[in-house]
C-alpha cells in the first residue's frame, strides 16, 4: 500500500503542520507577494526576460523558511502542484484573516 497522499484535503492538512513556524510563514506570505509584484511588473512593462526570478524569489523565501525555522523538507519535491497551489492558498487565507502568521492561531 502506497503511502503517498491522494487527496488535495489531505495534502493540504499535512502542508498546515508542515508550516507551524512564524516566521517560516512570514517569509512565505513575503516570497509569494513578491511573486505577485514581479508578474505584475513584468506583464506591466513587457519585461519577457524577469520571468526567470519569479520562482527564485518564491521558492527562495519559502526554502529559507524551511531550512532555518521548520527544520524540514518543503514538499515542493514530493508534491510540486500541490505544494505550489497550497502556498497560494495560505497566501490568500492570511490575507483575508482566515489563517494567522501564527499557527496556534488558525
Amino acid at each position: 500500500m502506497s503511502d503517498r497522499i491522494q487527496t488535495f484535503s489531505e495534502f493540504y492538512q499535512f502542508y498546515l503542520t508542515e508550516h507551524k513556524n512564524r516566521t517560516s510563514r512570514t517569509l512565505h506570505f513575503i516570497g509569494t507577494f513578491l511573486v505577485f509584484v514581479i508578474v505584475g511588473i513584468a506583464i506591466y512593462y513587457n519585461w519577457s526576460w524577469k520571468w526567470f526570478i519569479v520562482p527564485a524569489v518564491g521558492y527562495g523565501f519559502a526554502w529559507v523558511g524551511h531550512a532555518f525555522f521548520e527544520k524540514n523538507k518543503p514538499a515542493t519535491f514530493k508534491y510540486p502542484l500541490w505544494s505550489l497551489i497550497s502556498d497560494f492558498k495560505l497566501f490568500f487565507e492570511i490575507l483575508l484573516g482566515k489563517r494567522s502568521f501564527n499557527s496556534a492561531k488558525d
